[in-house]
Parts: structure tokens; C-alpha cells; sequence
């Protein structure tokens, strides 16, 4: 390997070291981010997300209820046949 070649590389390209910066006069510059109108969106929808409750009162509710009463039934025939349906979707 020829370091030779390296060194006058880098005083062909005159690199600077790593840590200096230069500054440039006595204006400061900042960074600045702007989003997208799609990534606002985004942040909208995960923002309704996270306020949406995890579970639907207005459905859980009623059923909650028949459950208590001992009126809730299942038949027991489509339970299967949901429940067959379920694994042999998994095995696909």
C-alpha cells in the first residue's frame, strides 16, 4: 500500500480535520424543519388515534349486559364454524 499517494491526495483536496468549523462572519445561521403537508396528516391521524378510547362503549355495553343477566347465548354450531374457519385461515 502506498501512503504516499494518500498524503498527496489529501493535499490536492487541502481536508480539513474533523472538528473545525469555519464560521462566517457574524451571522449565525439556524436549522430549520418544515413538514410536509402528507406528514402533518399523519401526525393528525395518530393524534385521533391516541384520543380514541380502546374499547367501544357502545357496543360492549349491551352485550356486557346480557352477560350479567345470564341472557347472552352463543350457538354453538356457528361458533365452531367461525372457529374452524379461523385455524384454517392460519394454516393458508
Amino acid at each position: 500500500m502506498r501512503i504516499e499517494a494518500y498524503n498527496q491526495i489529501q493535499q490536492i483536496y487541502k481536508t480539513n480535520k474533523a472538528g473545525k468549523s469555519r464560521q462566517t462572519g457574524s451571522a449565525v445561521q439556524a436549522d430549520h424543519l418544515e413538514f410536509s403537508s402528507f406528514g402533518k396528516d399523519i401526525r393528525a391521524a395518530q393524534a385521533a388515534i391516541a384520543a380514541a378510547p380502546d374499547v367501544r362503549e357502545d357496543l360492549v355495553a349491551p352485550i356486557r349486559e346480557r352477560v350479567k343477566n345470564g341472557t347472552y347465548n352463543v350457538d354453538s354450531a356457528t361458533f365452531a364454524e367461525k372457529l374452524l374457519r379461523a385455524a384454517s385461515d392460519e394454516m393458508r
